[in-house]
């Protein structure tokens, strides 16, 4: 008896022994798929190297097992598997046939991350009665990050970091055209005096025309190497800014004078990076920018129950860039609104890439392209756990909702520049 109780412990030590790898799984056996991606990020920091196995389980991560590292999801309730040696090259000779569309990726450094947000709302001084997502999902991750604003995007800072986050901002200098709903509120009263504020500091006539000096900034950004990941309507209003570059696109309640009569004629759209041929909403009480978002000016007539969009395949191994920023344990993602919520696919450039859309309703949700030698990711609405946000609502308590597929695609975004990028295959 005493023989084969020493026995089972050696055989016991050895299969440890051999358990040099931590595979975090993806697909649905994972607990906790948004702070999945925060361990990957920590492990990371730690200098370890580790691997991004694309369209493996869901995208799964896997680095060298420590005890501590497993630790760590414990604490966090992120779902582990400690595999030998043997399995974990077996799983990589898999991935490597050229016949199966997955792929092996090196994770490298973890990105240093900026959150584009009022420095008002970053010193706790919060005025603007609506939550971020990518803020809300970094918390929950346990990822770190770093505010600026437009004085720090004016003062060349962005350099400083890897990846940059714009969220529900308006860059056509229009307070995202609350006037008509909330010009009496005191937060937005609040917001405009602060904006009009930091306009004159910078040295700027009118908020809109610091907002066009930001854009511009964003984009040498961008055009310099930089990853930049907008949603809701920083992403339209990012594109119309820069089409509408000398022009006076703001009503007098907005900018104290009139708009150019003539500006739609006007607009280049040879400056946006995704968008082209859209119309501008003449009307500044209307609670819209331009016919890229496909709303209510446009009759979106997509319900709620019939609101989802899917996530185009890629080929791993050629295209492993749109594979990375579209892994996910479900090709179906529900759809969520925002101030914009989808783009009006005839008002896509052919030179962009959509990751996901509503065929039927013939509307684009994710986007992706590139800018000299950076990348943009375009995502439509607001919050992927709350189908229509409103101001003064609460915001989402991501523990409700640990295995979100939309929440999934941003993460995939933050952890992109993390990965050792493989030239495409001619």
């Amino acid at each position: 008896m005493k023989n084969l109780f020493c026995l089972v412990a050696f055989l016991f030590l050895a299969t440890q022994i051999q358990a040099a790898y931590l595979l975090i799984p993806m697909d649905k056996d994972q607990k906790d798929h948004l702070k999945a991606y925060g361990i990957a990020y920590w492990v990371l920091e730690k200098e370890v190297e580790a691997y991004w196995l694309l369209n493996y389980r869901g995208g799964s991560f896997a680095f060298q097992h420590n005890p501590i590292f497993e630790k760590e999801c414990l604490t966090r309730n992120v779902s582990y598997e400690i595999i030998p040696d043997a399995q974990y090259n077996k799983i990589l000779m898999d991935i490597n046939n050229p016949e199966v569309n997955e792929d092996a990726i090196k994770l490298e450094a973890p990105p240093k991350i900026a959150v584009y947000t009022p420095d008002f709302n970053a010193r706790g001084e919060k005025i603007q009665p609506w939550d971020d997502a990518v803020t809300l999902v970094l918390t929950y991750a346990e990822i770190p990050y770093e505010t600026v604003y437009d004085s720090d995007v004016l003062d060349d800072k962005l350099a400083e970091y890897d990846w940059l986050h714009l969220h529900h901002e308006d860059f056509t200098g229009q307070y995202g055209r609350f006037y008509r709903s909330y010009q009496n509120y005191p937060w937005y009263k609040e917001s405009v005096k602060k904006m009009e504020a930091l306009a004159a500091a910078e040295g700027f006539e009118k908020v809109s025309q610091m907002k066009l000096a930001v854009v511009k900034k964003i984009r040498e950004y961008v055009g310099g190497g930089g990853f930049m990941f907008a949603m809701c309507s920083a992403t339209d209003t990012y594109d119309i800014t820069l089409a509408a570059e000398g022009l006076d696109i703001c009503e007098h309640m907005y900018d104290g004078d009139g708009v150019d009569p003539s500006a739609q004629s006007k607009l280049n759209f040879d400056n946006t990076f995704a968008f082209k041929d859209f119309e501008l909403m003449k009307d500044p009480l209307v609670y819209e920018f331009s016919t890229i978002d496909h709303g209510p000016i446009t009759k979106r007539s997509v319900t709620a129950n019939e609101d989802y969009f899917t996530l185009f395949d890629f080929s791993a191994k050629w295209d492993p860039i749109p594979t990375m920023l579209t892994q996910n344990h479900t090709r179906t993602v529900k759809g969520f609104m925002g101030q914009t919520t989808a783009f009006l696919k005839k008002t896509i450039k052919s030179s962009v890439l959509i990751l996901g859309e509503n065929k039927p309703a013939k509307e684009a949700r994710y986007l992706h392209g590139t800018f000299g030698q950076g990348t943009w990711t375009f995502y439509g609405g607001h919050d992927p756990e709350d189908y229509r946000h409103f101001v003064n609502d609460p915001e989402t308590d991501l523990n409700l909702h640990p295995n979100s597929p939309g929440y999934r695609l941003i993460l995939n975004n933050i952890l992109f520049p993390a990965a050792k990028k493989k030239k495409r295959k001619t």
